[in-house]
């Protein structure tokens, strides 16, 4: 029998039942909307559909916790869209403005930004912050996933 994940929208935040396999090949697209549950791009979060994808999602999130006018900030983004291309669909990135989403931030202690936070069935399972290259992000998710 194949294994089934639950695997949130990017786009629409829709709860879909997608098999490992088809979403390991890059397979998979949204029941509700039609669009790809995979693209290698990190998807911006607000507060309405972060739940979706921390919590009900099978799908490790790893979420960069940011500001626009935060400059480590800026510089790690390119590296955290590389590093979105390498580890999904293992993983799910996600970017959550801190200006935008205080409650949010507010909610996961952040006192410094950038700020990376693992999570996996609504639970914190990692945290790193400041700047990290593609690679560093890559090697401490994979660790932190086993």
């Amino acid at each position: 029998m194949t294994e089934s994940l639950i695997v949130a929208c990017p786009s629409c935040n829709t709860l879909n039942r997608a098999p490992r396999e088809r979403l390991a090949a890059g397979g998979g697209k949204c029941g509700h909307c039609g669009k790809a549950l995979f693209e290698g791009h990190p998807v911006a979060l607000d507060e309405r559909g972060f739940d979706s994808h921390a919590a009900k999602s099978d799908v490790p999130l790893l979420v960069d916790f940011w500001a626009p006018w935060c400059g480590p900030c800026r510089s790690m983004a390119p590296q955290f869209e590389k590093a979105a291309a390498s580890l999904e669909p293992s993983v799910r990135l996600a970017k959550v403005n801190t200006d935008e989403q205080q409650a949010l931030a507010g909610r996961y202690g952040i006192q410094g930004i950038p700020t990376l936070v693992l999570i996996h069935h609504g639970r914190e399972v990692g945290r790193r912050s400041g700047a990290m290259s593609a690679a560093a992000i890559e090697s401490w998710v994979r660790g932190a996933i086993g």
